[in-house]
């Protein structure tokens, strides 16, 4: 049987999805309290996520619109999120008085900011190890949660787009103003 380099290099950059998604769950996360959500788009479910991106786009952020032709051009995209809640070490680092306070108040645990920065750094790594294209992305994951795909706990997100072609096409990317 003959494997073309577009099956293959597509399958490779699906396994890579995959171990980064474990990458994530394994990390480091403040006080052992696992927040983090991960999931793999690709196909409709992708092209989905770049329509939102470019809506965003068209109420004014134009990065958004040239974020989402990035992601056309990826096999897949990896995507993390994390719950928001306190895990009551009472840091200060969030600003509030307390965890109780922030709870009440809806601000979001640093703890929270903190794992979900190690799990993306970690599948981020992962891909690099791999030696697959990535870009971390904050517009997907402004469209994810728009979009709604994780629970309602999940409150911060980054989308990975993964591309297995001859030129990283998260090179030259240009914002059209």
């Amino acid at each position: 049987m003959v494997y073309t380099s577009d099956s293959t290099e597509r399958e490779a950059a699906m396994r890579v999805a995959e171990l980064m998604t474990a990458a994530a769950r394994t990390a480091p996360k403040a006080c052992g309290v696992d927040l983090i959500g991960t999931m793999v788009l690709d196909g409709d479910d992708k092209d989905r996520l770049t329509a939102a991106m470019r809506g965003i786009g068209a109420a004014g952020d134009s990065f958004f619109i040239r974020d989402a032709g990035c992601v056309d051009a990826c096999h897949s995209i990896v995507l993390i999120g994390a719950g928001v809640k306190p895990r009551g070490l009472n840091c200060r680092l969030c600003s509030m008085e307390n965890c109780a306070s922030a709870a009440k108040n809806g601000v979001p645990c640093a703890m929270a900011v903190h794992d979900l920065g190690i799990a993306v750094g970690s599948a981020a790594a992962t891909a690099m190890d791999h030696r697959i294209d990535n870009r971390i992305l904050y517009t997907a994951g402004m469209a994810v949660l728009k979009l709604k795909l994780f629970s309602d706990d999940i409150r911060m997100c980054f989308g990975i787009g993964l591309a297995t072609t001859g030129k990283n096409v998260f090179f030259d990317r240009q914002i059209n103003r």
